[in-house]
């Protein structure tokens, strides 16, 4: 049976029961208008009016009623710890200077795995691990609400 969306409820909805789940990498959860495959080989037509990036946890509604949960699939990662809060700033500094994306939590950072991006960051005095983990990397300052494109912009 084809399900259609318009809307995402956030993932603070926890007393919801969804009557199905679809689990994502980061990557495929920046979305608006997309046909997605469920486990029971159901699809869903998520038509939404503007970008989202859905998070684990949030909930498609369907129209007629039900919802459907994301999840986010664990990915390979790199854990990076720094020495502190200052070493953790400047880290953060580095990663996005190369516009990689990144979850920075309050002690720690969450990167895909790159080997040269792992040598640069244990240069930089950072203990860096891999583990395998759901990725939630944080917005650009590009991909505001306002279905921005990722851009520079040139003055003459």
């Amino acid at each position: 049976m084809p399900y259609r969306s318009t809307e995402v409820l956030s993932s603070g909805s926890a007393d919801i029961a969804p009557v199905a789940t679809i689990a994502l990498a980061h990557d495929q959860r920046h979305l608006r208008r997309k046909l997605l495959h469920l486990e029971n080989d159901d699809v869903v037509m998520l038509d939404l009016k503007e970008p989202a990036m859905l998070a684990d946890g949030d909930l498609l509604v369907l129209e007629g009623g039900g919802h459907i949960r994301i999840t986010a699939i664990e990915e390979p990662l790199y854990e990076i710890l720094p020495r502190g809060p200052l070493h953790l700033i400047e880290l953060a500094w580095h990663l996005g200077n190369r516009h990689l994306p990144a979850e920075i939590r309050e002690d720690r950072i969450f990167i895909l795995r790159d080997l040269v991006i792992r040598a640069m960051l244990e240069g930089l005095g950072a203990t860096v691990s891999e583990v395998n983990t759901p990725f939630q990397p944080m917005r650009g300052a590009y991909h505001g609400t306002g279905g921005h494109s990722h851009g520079h912009h040139h003055h003459g």
